[in-house]
């Protein structure tokens, strides 16, 4: 693995302050292929131009059935990013204190080389090489160091899939939360956040590729929508002896994400913001049985005391 240079490394990768964990993005992220409309000032196009522009070029078979859209179709993968760091211990040094890795996966930790071509990890600029391209999978990076910083992740999609790339970004957390715990080496510093990448419109070849995939979200046709055969590439099984990340290293400290475990967190979060308010109306009870007197705040320059 490469280490950061000798030298302390910039301020921006020395901050040791705790980042708070990431929620679950509100939105999905839709990604489309479809073309910008036309930006305001721009010439507009004359009959015969718009007459060449609409004219269908003769393709081949494949070439069309690979280009063909869907419509009211829309293809999801959930997908999680995120870090894991663990403390070395008596191994730590000053510049040295961490092991992490940085890394994008399914949420149900399936293969995502069905859709994604490469992935590029922005790391510090105090770290040697540190635009680093990972282009199998499982897309991740471990590196070591000593401080936190903001990671930016670009993933890049197969040309039938996407020709739109998606940039993500992550901030490194080595240290755990004041509440946690002390560091340990056997406990890692988890952070993952976790999305839905939704493709509309998909290719009639893309659809194909991943209708029976266990990552992605497939709908049923609309009605009347019919399919040609697909070719040999397209009825490849999925190679879990060659990508399935089940038994990745890391799986035992990856979260889970399902709709179940969104609902109990949504529960917890709701109690905790209902006790909150019980607080602050038991407070704001107490100030108004206090007397008048009691009740007056000082302005600025003034202070309270006995003349």
């Amino acid at each position: 693995m490469e280490q950061p240079p000798s030298s302390p490394p910039p301020p921006a990768a020395a901050t040791a302050t705790a980042a708070p964990t990431p929620a679950p993005a509100s939105a999905p992220i839709i990604l489309s292929d479809s073309p910008p409309a036309a930006a305001a000032g721009e010439p507009a196009l004359t009959a015969a131009q718009k007459a060449l522009r609409s004219k269908p070029a003769r393709v081949p078979e494949d070439t069309d059935k690979k280009n063909k859209k869907l419509k009211d179709v829309e293809i999801s993968f959930p997908i999680v990013y995120g870090t894991i760091s663990f403390w070395l211990g008596k191994k730590a040094s000053e510049y040295n204190s961490h092991k992490w890795t940085v890394y994008i996966r399914s949420a149900t930790n399936e293969d995502l080389s069905v859709i994604v071509k490469r992935v590029v990890f922005q790391l510090h600029p105090s770290f040697t090489n540190p635009t680093r391209v990972v282009e199998q999978p499982p897309f991740e990076l471990s590196e070591s160091g000593w401080g936190e910083f903001e990671i930016a992740i670009t993933l890049y999609f197969h040309s039938d899939v996407c020709e739109k790339r998606l940039d993500l970004f992550h901030q490194l957390k080595l240290y755990p939360e004041e509440d946690a715990g002390p560091q340990s080496t056997k406990k890692p510093v988890v952070v993952e956040t976790y999305d839905e990448v939704v493709f509309p419109e998909p290719t009639e070849a893309f659809f194909l590729r991943v209708q029976n995939h266990p990552a992605a979200t497939v709908p049923r046709l609309p009605p009347g929508m019919t399919l040609s055969s697909p070719g040999p590439m397209e009825l490849m099984p999925h190679d879990k002896k060659r990508f399935d990340t089940k038994d990745h290293s890391l799986s035992q400290w990856f979260s889970n994400f399902s709709e179940a475990d969104e609902l109990l967190k949504l529960a917890a979060a709701r109690q905790q913001v209902q006790a909150h308010i019980a607080k602050l109306r038991r407070q704001l009870s107490m100030i108004e049985g206090m007397p008048q007197q009691s009740r007056v705040i000082p302005g600025p320059g003034q202070q309270f005391g006995h003349g």
